[in-house]
């Protein structure tokens, strides 16, 4: 049986480079940095509030095929990847912070039928959806 999530991957342009802005930018802590045999990195971060969740920072390379992992860094160079979502308390604070310490936004903060949300990127271009939610119903949709 299944008993949680644990693990997701982001693919960035440089572990080191991408595990500093995890850990100071945006307040998460490592868990795991280690080479494993071939010289490959696995390296994860985790929130403090939600450390059994944790985010593998990698670089895209085996064991996909060279084509393969050449589509994700072109895609991921381009902004055309997905990163993480984010629950925040003050979506609108958060924003504030998070720019004023140079992180790049997407989309300011928006009302939303769930909450409030504000769309970033990580410093490989990755997106990080923040959202303040707040109960809602499919019905409160506008049509």
């Amino acid at each position: 049986m299944i008993t949680n999530v644990s693990l997701t991957s982001v693919f960035v342009k440089d572990i080191d480079e991408a595990k500093a802005f995890y850990i100071d930018v945006l307040g998460f802590v490592e868990k795991i940095d280690l080479t494993l045999s071939e010289g490959f990195r696995w390296c994860t971060v985790a929130h403090p509030s939600q450390p059994e969740l944790q985010v593998h920072l990698t670089v895209p390379g085996p064991p996909f095929s060279p084509e393969v992992a050449e589509l994700f860094r072109r895609a991921r160079d381009e902004g055309s990847l997905f990163g993480i979502g984010l629950d925040v308390d003050d979506c609108r604070k958060t924003f504030d912070d998070l720019r004023a310490k140079g992180v790049e936004f997407l989309q300011e903060p928006e009302e939303r039928p769930y909450g409030v949300e504000a769309v970033a990127r990580d410093n490989s271009g990755n997106w990080l959806v923040l959202v303040e939610p707040r109960e809602f119903t499919p019905s409160d949709q506008p049509v």
